[in-house]
């Protein structure tokens, strides 16, 4: 344990097996650990945020995730596509609020191609150009592609010359087949996902990356999905931050499993910011984690509090609704003793207001 603990505040890389047995370690020492990787990499006492609005642009979703409560069947009475009165509404109350982005997301549509999200994006840039659309997921490209008939590259380059700004890294879940083939056996498989990030990150689109865990997966698999984001951020660079959050079961078809709790997410958030060396940032899941927890994440390895989430539905459709304004989350930031400062999806600090 000494000798793990003298390589990693010496800023060396740790295997596998290194990372699996922090697992075992206290949780103070692991959020000592992180933090002081936290300092290292952000030496100026900032906690970074952004104001945008999630918009799920429809959840027609063929996918039919085991650990999704959003996803609703084409012809559904629930299902929708939204209007572009509403796009409009929800786009406009944003930038009102301040919002810089909007985060693009919808299900894995049955019928949509390439030409229905270009159009959509199209529209989008053509009457709001000021915002950012960190849009669509690695598993929509997919369908996208396979919707299309065109190869993944065609495809990112179609949506980027239509507008997609950057990509949020939904869909990964665990970067393991054993645990996709359970959880979403229509989704694309692990190393879809990879490359997908890799031809985006070829592409100069940047891309974030994320992990979902606390449902079948091992501590193994919690690693091997890190190691799997830092052997990719090695080859490209592409990855702007990493978000981890916990697997809420309530409305679910794996509504039998216990949530894990605070405990379980702050040691893995500490042991995320230990093994992804390369990736700069690391955001607190308050959205799953409520204001406290996503505060006591700040000394756990994150440097970012996300985002001020205008509106998100997929987290809410399980049952969990944690909401900040602005004026709260600047306070959590200035209580654990950071200045609270706002950025873009390139971790650049903007001016309020």
């Amino acid at each position: 344990m000494d000798k793990l603990r003298e390589k990693i505040l010496a800023g060396e890389r740790i295997n596998k097996q290194e990372a699996v047995s922090l697992f075992n370690w206290d949780l103070v020492t692991l959020g000592w650990l992180a933090s002081s990787i936290r300092w290292r990499l952000h030496p100026e006492p900032v906690v970074t945020y952004i104001v945008d609005r999630n918009i799920n642009y429809s959840n027609i979703c063929i996918s039919g995730c085991k650990f999704c409560a959003f996803w609703r069947p084409k012809g559904h009475k629930e299902a929708y596509v939204l209007s572009k009165e509403e796009l409009t509404r929800k786009i406009e109350e944003t930038i009102a609020l301040g919002g810089i982005q909007i985060l693009l997301q919808g299900g894995l549509h049955p019928d949509w191609t390439i030409y229905d999200y270009e159009e959509l994006l199209v529209w989008i840039k053509t009457h709001y150009p000021q915002i950012w659309i960190h849009g669509l997921s690695a598993p929509e490209v997919a369908q996208i592609a396979h919707n299309s008939g065109l190869s993944i590259k065609e495809t990112l380059q179609r949506l980027k010359k239509a507008g997609l700004d950057s990509i949020p890294g939904g869909g990964a879940e665990i970067l393991v087949d054993r645990v996709r083939k359970q959880l979403s056996p229509r989704k694309c498989d692990s190393a879809t996902w990879l490359k997908i990030m890799e031809t985006a990150h070829e592409l100069g689109i940047k891309t974030t990356a994320t992990m979902m865990f606390g449902h079948i997966e091992t501590y193994e698999e919690r690693v091997e999905h890190m190691l799997k984001i830092r052997d990719l951020q090695d080859k490209t660079g592409g990855f702007t931050a990493f978000i981890c959050w916990t697997f809420q079961p309530q409305n679910t078809a794996l509504s039998h499993l216990q949530a894990v709790g605070a405990v379980e997410y702050l040691k893995t958030l500490a042991i995320a910011r230990i093994v992804l060396d390369n990736v700069p940032n690391l955001q607190a899941s308050w959205v799953t984690q409520g204001a406290k927890i996503g505060q006591l994440s700040l000394f756990f390895g994150a440097n970012d509090m996300g985002s001020l989430m205008i509106e998100e539905n997929v987290v809410a459709a399980t049952g969990v609704h944690f909401r900040m304004q602005e004026e709260e989350m600047q306070y959590i930031i200035e209580q654990a003793g950071f200045r609270p400062q706002r950025r873009n999806m390139w971790y650049e600090w903007v001016n309020d207001g």
